[in-house]
């Protein structure tokens, strides 16, 4: 306290703050993107084990063996399919009933606020069957749930083959404890979307559908089954959910175990797991596998059915059949025992899966880095804003133009400066995003009958129309603002912004760590580097190419280039726009947050920075 009140010590301390600021700035920055990268080598990436007890103890013996039940079942499916143009819903109640099954369907509809062009529907209408097998241990009180999702462009037959494979071979079975519901949904996630409203009672998307006529227990556990042909060569497995939630870590281990027991390869990210962790192969193929999950992560887009069920407090994960790997190959039966195993240890719970993590990342299926650990690297980042921000501060205090000035008295220009410098900007970045948030799609019926494209193109012209336009902010800002003391007003300006962007990157980091930090790498640098002094050129580059637009831009190149299939610039302008599209489909339809961090959040804030820059 003596340090802080004393007039002389002050000065000293910030004459040594303001000496020190850049050196440290470089080093905490650096020292963050150094701790992202060594969280793939160990003693960073730590083993995986299994947490819960009821699932760890022993294992149970698999007797499935209905693969050629599952392929004529796949087979019928496939028929009916292709004759009716849609899902075969009269014939699968029939089937899911002949397999003693307490059968019920669901219809639904949705608008989409525009059309979605990837999968070409705007106007949905479908219908959801399901099956409960009820537990003849226990009351209805808790279920797993076996869920196939039939898309417009994929049937997905095989899976659904062994769904109905699985669901006659359960019923034969005494031990069950807990219902257990199979699910094939139309529409892949809106037909998902629609089940999980209607079974929960809550209507969160604006989803137009009928009441479920049969319900089961409470849902502690869900898997989503994909499956493209009879035979794969391995199961790639998806956790990243809506608005980057994951599953609890044991549900992943519980796969991971089966898997190894039955000798079936399990693959994630598509790609093989590294073996050797003592050389530096070994972690450098898992940091490229880490850079995924994180890219997939930040995208807080659902990878597959089970990233909706993540939303009512339902562990879920995806499994996928892939055939990248011929050298191995594997049949229904041996998938089909997989998920034998997993249903009967998840069967065992007692409560929902909660002593294992929430909140990790994934080098490989056998390693992970839990929240202790790479949250220190998002903190080194932040730590940048925290120092410019003092370092402003210190500035603005040693000159008088704090809120108080040196001898007591409330300085009434300074004070006019401040609310002049501060008010005019923060209201219009604010009012620019509001406008990017709302007129793209408010306003594509009016683009599209005055310019010759369609709604969806219209959406996306808007977005990047209205974001353009806020380049032009410096230009109007400056209309209203005082020009007395400039450097005042800049300053506080800048300081206000850095600590805007602070608590919004935090904020981010600590419900999606992979969003926070890739948009705090990019964003902290030019955020701290922004001043209306030196070469506004190469500044004002560096701003527009650390943007969230760009940044998104760049995160697709990064993507398709640890995939090993780069794109060129055409391919990567098409792969943006469409990202851009179904960002926006997604929070109307899903209730995304990207798109809304993005424009109400990050995007005013960038343009604080970007009115820095340009101060006169």
């Amino acid at each position: 306290m003596g340090l802080l009140s004393d007039p002389v010590r002050r000065r000293a301390l910030a004459r040594l703050v303001l000496r020190l600021n850049a050196p440290l700035c470089v080093l905490s920055y650096l020292a963050g993107i150094a701790w992202f990268l060594a969280l793939a080598f160990p003693p960073l990436t730590q083993r995986t084990y299994m947490s819960e007890n009821a699932m760890g103890s022993t294992m149970v013996e698999e007797q499935f063996a209905g693969g050629d039940r599952a392929r004529a079942f796949a087979r019928d499916f496939a028929a009916h399919r292709r004759k009716s143009g849609a899902l075969p819903v009269a014939w699968l109640e029939r089937t899911m009933r002949s397999v003693g099954l307490e059968v019920y369907t669901q219809s639904f509809s949705r608008k989409l606020p525009f059309p979605d062009e990837t999968h070409e529907r705007y106007m949905v209408s479908g219908t959801n069957v399901y099956g409960i097998l009820r537990a003849p241990r226990a009351a209805s009180t808790e279920s797993l749930v076996l869920t196939v999702p039939c898309g417009s462009d994929s049937t997905n037959s095989q899976a659904v083959g062994l769904l109905l494979a699985l669901a006659a071979h359960f019923r034969g079975q005494i031990y069950w404890a807990k219902d257990i519901i199979f699910l094939v949904t139309e529409y892949d996630l809106l037909g998902t979307e629609a089940w999980l409203e209607a079974y929960h009672d809550v209507n969160v998307t604006g989803m137009q559908s009928s009441p479920l006529q049969g319900r089961a227990g409470a849902i502690q556990a869900a898997v989503a089954l994909e499956l493209s042909s009879d035979m794969v060569t391995s199961l790639d497995v998806a956790v990243e959910g809506l608005n980057g939630q994951l599953p609890n870590l044991d549900l992943l281990n519980l796969f991971q175990t089966f898997c190894q027991k039955g000798g079936l390869l399990c693959t994630l990210q598509g790609k093989l797991q590294p073996q050797d962790w003592t050389s530096l192969d070994g972690p450098l193929q898992g940091l490229q596998m880490l850079l995924l999950m994180v890219l997939r992560q930040a995208s807080g887009r659902p990878h597959g059915s089970h990233g909706l069920f993540l939303r009512y407090r339902v562990e879920a994960l995806t499994l996928r059949g892939i055939n990248s790997f011929r050298q191995y190959k594997y049949d229904l039966v041996a998938v089909g025992k997989a998920l034998e195993g997993m249903f009967r240890k998840l069967n065992h719970l007692l409560e929902r899966l909660h002593q294992s993590f929430f909140l990790y990342l994934l080098p490989a299926l056998s390693r992970f880095v839990s929240i202790g650990l790479y949250m220190p690297a998002a903190g080194f980042l932040l730590l940048v804003l925290g120092l410019k921000a003092l370092e402003l501060w210190m500035q603005l205090h040693e000159a008088g133009v704090g809120l108080e000035e040196p001898r007591g008295s409330p300085g009434p220009s300074a004070q006019g400066v401040g609310l002049a410098s501060l008010v005019a900007p923060l209201l219009i970045s604010q009012a620019m995003g509001l406008a990017l948030y709302v007129l793209p799609v408010l306003g594509q019926h009016v683009a599209a009958q005055h310019f010759p494209v369609a709604e969806a193109e219209a959406v996306v012209l808007t977005l990047l129309a209205i974001y353009a336009a806020g380049l032009a902010l410096p230009h109007n800002t400056h209309r209203v603002v005082s020009t007395q003391a400039p450097d005042r007003g800049w300053m506080a300006l800048k300081l206000v912004a850095l600590i805007y962007l602070a608590l919004q990157l935090g904020c981010i980091a600590l419900t999606n760590f992979s969003l926070g930090f890739l948009l705090a790498a990019t964003m902290v640098p030019t955020a701290a580097l922004a001043k209306p002094h030196g070469s506004r050129t190469l500044y004002a580059a560096l701003l527009v190419l650390t943007s969230p637009a760009a940044t998104l831009f760049g995160s697709l190149f990064l993507w398709r280039e640890l995939q090993e299939a780069p794109l060129s610039l055409a391919e990567g302008w098409q792969l943006f726009l469409a990202a851009l599209a179904q960002g926006v489909l997604e929070h109307h339809t899903y209730g995304a947050l990207l798109f809304p961090l993005l424009s109400l959040g990050l995007y005013p804030c960038w343009l604080l920075f970007w009115n820095v820059l340009f101060w006169k």
